[in-house]
């Protein structure tokens, strides 16, 4: 098929397919597997979100491009190997919604989240998971997958009734930190820290993801209003008047 006939997913399709021929293709993408890969499409999804946060739809247009290059890249590697297309993955994913918006597609009783998140749990138990927890990815952010984790876990009824109980949590972690005898345990101790305070955030009804994103691009924009305001000189300045600087960044 001509580029001049392609079109869409088919124009992209192709040209992956060109990329990764071994007689003619890409040197670098030739030799991609999915785990060199795997990084990247981290990373895009990430940019995406990016792109979301700074309401930048041209930049948004780009890098959801990115992404969808991610499942094709996948998909091609995949399809090489004998084990699926690209038209598996979208059958697979049609299928999925279909399936779990039974009340919109097959008539169903009305159900909304609720039965999306039974239907869900129906099919981890048919692929033969046994914990309330299975199936939470281990590559997703530690933030995210701790509340997520946390999530399941609530559901079972191990929960603390009230935002109360996880902020003492808290409390008792940062005492454990202070008194950990050596380097490895207070890293232990540290993540224990970190835990409790997305189950605090979690019960407050506060994304952590999203706010620590927000607090590292608060910090960013202060530090930067910092150096600006030094100059060539904000390195050499002690500690106070860095402070000075930051206070009136803040303002």
């Amino acid at each position: 098929m001509s580029q001049a006939s392609e079109s869409g997913i088919e124009r992209l399709v192709a040209i992956m397919a060109r990329l990764r021929d071994p007689e003619c293709g890409c040197e670098w993408d030739t030799v991609q597997t999915f785990d060199t890969i795997a990084p990247y499409t981290i990373e895009e999804a990430y940019e995406v979100a990016d792109a979301i946060a700074r309401r930048d739809m041209a930049d948004l247009k780009d890098e959801l491009g990115d992404l969808l290059l991610q499942v094709i890249f996948h998909s091609r590697m995949a399809q090489e190997a004998g084990l699926f297309a690209l038209r598996d993955v979208v059958t697979a994913i049609s299928d999925k919604m279909e399936r779990r918006h039974p009340h919109i597609f097959l008539g169903a009783e009305s159900g909304g989240h609720h039965l999306w998140e039974q239907i869900k749990a129906a099919e981890r138990g048919e692929k033969g998971h046994e914990s309330a927890i299975d199936g939470v990815a281990i590559g997703l952010p530690a933030l995210t997958r701790a509340e997520k984790l946390q999530k399941r876990a609530a559901r079972t009824g191990f929960d603390w009734p009230d935002p109360s109980g996880a902020r003492a949590k808290i409390d008792e972690e940062i005492a454990e930190v202070e008194s950990a005898p050596d380097d490895a345990a207070r890293e232990e101790e540290i993540g224990d820290l970190l835990f409790a305070v997305v189950n605090w955030a979690r019960k407050l009804g506060v994304d952590p993801e999203n706010a620590l994103r927000a607090a590292n691009a608060k910090f960013e924009r202060r530090f930067r209003a910092m150096e600006d305001a030094a100059g060539d000189a904000f390195a050499g300045l002690d500690l106070e008047a860095k402070e000075a600087l930051w206070q009136q960044a803040k303002r």
